[in-house]
This record gives structure tokens, sequence and C-alpha cells, in this order.
């Protein structure tokens, strides 16, 4: 018996992880621009940075994961989307900046290596590259035998992008009297998912099949709408002159938290809910779970992925340009003087 076979027994098929290394070249390949030197397969990836076009080049550098999300993907066996989130996660977060993707690399860890299941995963993240212009520069595929659960794996994702140094967005430019655009989420995004499990399905109320009353989809189907990707409608307002003066993506800490991070002392923001109308699965989950307004707005998104500060005089010209983006876009609040805080109005 060789050593192949006997680190097979335990549990790691090195030919297998071989293989699915050639198989998923080709999708890096679709995603990799004249900067990507090399492929899939050297110990490290290479991309020639272009700084011509700026002055003071600085390098903006994410990580993040999918979270409890992947325990939907797991038992419906429908991976694909989970990449895209992956990707989603630290690519909004990048353009918060107003930074621009330049490659992507992802860890897949699992207790035994399923080829399809895999692919599915890395279809959904070169998917999320080609949204936001990133290269898949490469990743890591790591079989634990033993550490994780029959049939389940973990992801996590790091991304960079690069963004002039005077024009890094951080909100320190916001002031009193600014006005705050909300742009459209496509549902739960990648947040709150333990919640959302534990309220819908963990207590018995419903099943991954079941289409609940006021929704349009299946749970699932519901459940697993990837991520919306905010970077190429930013980066379209950034070229158009509309550069924000913040921007916060609205992942986990909901309104509260992620608004608040980009705050200037002196400066409380004011969201009004009643500016939209929630998707219908936030009030599935609320009424459920018997869980306060406030509360929802400090776990999900409630419909707003991300919001951007503006100039209330600029704000028609940034929502009609969205529109012509093709993304929904409205005024979901604005900024008053005050001790640097979240205020979410008419819940």
């Amino acid at each position: 018996m060789t050593m192949a076979d006997k680190y097979k027994m335990a549990g790691v098929d090195q030919k297998l992880a071989g293989e699915f290394v050639e198989r998923i070249k080709k999708l890096a390949e679709e995603t990799k621009g004249p900067a990507v030197l090399g492929g899939l397969g050297d110990f490290a990836g290479f991309f020639r940075l272009d700084v011509e076009d700026f002055e003071q080049p600085v390098l903006v550098a994410s990580a993040d994961g999918v979270g409890t999300k992947l325990k939907i993907a797991f038992a419906a066996s429908r991976h694909r989307t989970v990449g895209v989130d992956l990707v989603a996660m630290n690519a909004n977060d990048l353009v918060c900046h107003g930074a621009r993707p330049l490659f992507f690399l992802d860890y897949y860890a699992t207790s035994r290596l399923e080829v399809e299941v895999a692919y599915q995963v890395l279809e959904g993240i070169a998917e999320g590259c080609s949204q936001c212009g990133a290269a898949l520069l490469g990743g890591e595929t790591a079989q634990l035998p033993g550490f994780y659960a029959e049939g389940e794996y973990d992801l996590a994702g790091f991304m960079v992008g690069i963004v002039e140094r005077g024009k890094i967005i951080n909100g320190a430019d916001i002031k009193p009297g600014d006005s705050i655009v909300g742009l459209a989420s496509s549902g739960l995004h990648s947040n709150g998912f333990s919640l959302v499990r534990n309220v819908l399905l963990d207590s018995g109320k419903y099943k991954l099949e079941d289409k609940p009353e006021g929704l349009k989809k299946k749970l699932v189907d519901e459940m697993l709408i990837p991520t919306r990707i905010y970077v190429s409608a930013v980066r379209s307002l950034i070229e158009s002159g509309f550069v924000p003066k913040g921007i916060a993506h609205i992942t986990g800490g909901g309104f509260y938290e992620n608004i608040a991070r980009i705050l200037p002392e002196g400066c409380k923001a004011r969201i009004e809910a009643k500016e939209w109308d929630p998707p219908p699965i936030f009030k599935l989950i609320a009424e459920e779970g018997g869980i306060e307004a406030q509360e929802m707005f400090a776990t999900f998104n409630m419909g707003v992925g991300m919001v951007l500060f503006y100039r209330p005089e600029d704000t028609p010209s940034v929502i009609d340009k969205l529109t012509e983006l093709g993304t929904l876009a409205t005024v979901v609040g604005s900024v008053f003087p005050g001790e640097k805080s979240v205020e979410v109005a008419g819940i």
C-alpha cells in the first residue's frame, strides 16, 4: 500500500484534490485580466500592479465569510449562491472606501472533498468575481478529516483593491443636513441566519420547501438569494462625479452598528423606516420570532443593503443615476447635529 493510499484511508484524497484544481482552472481563467501572471497551481498568485493612474495608490484589503447561511446550502444541496455571497461580503466592504477590487482568494475547508459540491461553490465565487471585476487569483482547498461534520464545509474569502489616497471614502466629510441614500438589498444577504434558522426552521414552524403566506417564493429560495454586489453601481457613481461622503455596508449589526462606524463626531444619523417597505421575509421573521422592530434593525438589512451619504441637493441626480444603472434607491434618512449615534424612526 502506497503512502497516498494510506492518506486516502485516513480521509485525504490527494489525487482527487489535484483533479479538482485542474477542473477549476477554467473558472479562474474566465476572471483574469492582463494583470494576472501565471495561473492556479503555483504556490502563490501573481498580480501585476499598474499604478500609472495613481499619485499615491493605497491597497485596501478585506476578509469575510458567509456564516451559518451555509447550513441552508447544506440542507438544500445547493451551493453556488453561497460562493457569490462570499465574494459579495468582501467586495461590498471594500467599495465602502471607494476602492476598486483587484483580486480575490478563497479558503474552502471540508472533512472530505466532494468535487461536485466544491465545484458549485467555486462557480459562484467566479460569478461574484466577474460581477465586481476582480480576478480569482487563487485559494486553498483543505481536507480536514474529522474536523467538520460529514457533508459540510466552511468558507472564507480575502479581497484586495486599490484607491487613490486622497480619494479614500471614510465619512470624515459627513455633516448635519446630509441625506442618506439607501440601496435595495436582494433579501437577507448573509447575516442573521443563526436567528433566522432558530425562528423559522429549528422551531419546527416551517420546512425549507414551505411557502409561507406573504412570500412569493419557497423559503429555501428566499434564503439562498445571493447577496447583492454593489461595486458596479458605486464605482459608476464615483466615476460619474457623484462621490459619496460616506458609505456603510449593512451587514451584521444592522443599521445601528454599521452606520455608526462612519459617522464623525457631532453627527447623528436618523433613518426613516417608513420611507421603504422591507421585503416580506423580514416581516415573517419578526412575527414568528416575536422580535421587536428595533432588534430587527439591529440585526438585519431590512431591505437596504448599503447606504450612501450625499449633500441633499445632489441626491435627485444620484438617484436618477442609480435608476439608470438598474439599482433601486431612495432617500432613507438624514444627518442631524448631536452625539454620534444612529436612530431608526417610524418603527
